[in-house]
């Protein structure tokens, strides 16, 4: 295998102050094949990184999700190893997540930030965010995974080639990672350094609007996976809310106060919710006899 089998996908916005260093160091690795999708950085990134050798094409839309989108489409190497180009991964790395890959052991490695990660590289409210959409997504498609939204990652080109991908804006970790799910691909995690932001660099996450996507992706998402999960969780809620008003009709009606209209609410609570759950289990029997039929039909290939 030859380095130059291996391209080093690099989507950036405003990187100037990082996209030099960062393509320095993957060639000291190596690496000869760098490619840029440059989101029309209005502080030159594209023509830096062009100067530095990197093959450098203008995104066509905006969101991180599109330009990877856009970038998948134009790769034909066997190998991508994706980066953010903001200087928060190192290139030294790179080989350890492409050992799995190129191995055969996994079609799609993702570098855990959370196992090496430099102390003042994520907030407080990051690192909370980060660990409960993990747990999240571990419910919602019983694959455990420390760190789905990585922005360092290799694939093969034929894992590329299977994804999917619809969503333009920062939830694209979590859709590769549920797509690499869904399609069944071998997925493995290796630790990687995660290093803080360069102090000229301007993030362009928003923890609570992003993070608010993210986890709306992953439910979303569910319901072609897991709809056990994703019925199931508004089943929950409407059973929950019934017996919540349940106990307040109990306890005024030992009182002597009746709450007629509010034990109908709380029937109709607990009636929605229990056909939510009916709603899960028929739709998880369809999913699972899916699955059982593309697997004969693929064994029969």
């Amino acid at each position: 295998m030859n380095n130059a089998d291996i391209c080093i996908l690099i989507p950036t916005l405003n990187e100037a102050a990082t996209i030099v260093q960062l393509i320095k160091d993957f060639k000291k690795e190596g690496f000869s094949n760098i490619f840029v999708i440059d989101g029309n950085s209005k502080d030159g990134t594209g023509k830096i990184a062009e100067a530095e050798g990197a093959k450098v094409v203008m995104q066509t839309g905006k969101g991180k999700g599109q330009a990877l989108i856009q970038a998948f489409g134009l790769i034909e190497s066997p190998y991508v190893v994706m980066v953010d180009g903001d200087g928060t991964y190192l290139a030294r790395d790179a080989p350890s997540l492409l050992e799995p890959i190129l191995e055969d052991r996994a079609d799609h490695v993702i570098g855990n930030r959370l196992e090496k990660y430099s102390p003042i590289a994520f907030t407080k409210l990051n690192l909370v965010g980060n660990r409960l959409i993990n747990i999240f997504f571990d419910l919602a498609y019983g694959t455990h995974l420390k760190d789905i939204l990585s922005g360092y990652r290799a694939f093969t080109l034929q894992s590329v080639r299977k994804l999917e991908l619809n969503k333009t804006g920062f939830e694209i970790e979590t859709e590769i990672s549920v797509e690499c799910v869904l399609k069944g691909q071998r997925v493995e995690e290796v630790p990687v350094t995660y290093l803080p932001r360069s102090e000229k660099g301007i993030t362009k996450l928003n923890p609570l609007k992003d993070g608010f996507k993210i986890g709306s992706t992953i439910y979303r998402l569910a319901k072609v996976h897991n709809p056990m999960f994703y019925f199931g969780a508004i089943g929950s809620l409407f059973v929950l809310a019934g017996l919540i008003s349940g106990a307040v009709v109990i306890i005024e009606w030992s009182q002597g106060i009746t709450h007629v209209l509010l034990s109908v609410l709380t029937a109709l609570f607990i009636i929605f919710g229990l056909q939510m759950f009916i709603f899960g289990m028929l739709s998880d029997l369809i999913v699972t006899l899916h699955r059982q039929t593309i697997s004969l039909i693929q064994g029969k290939k």
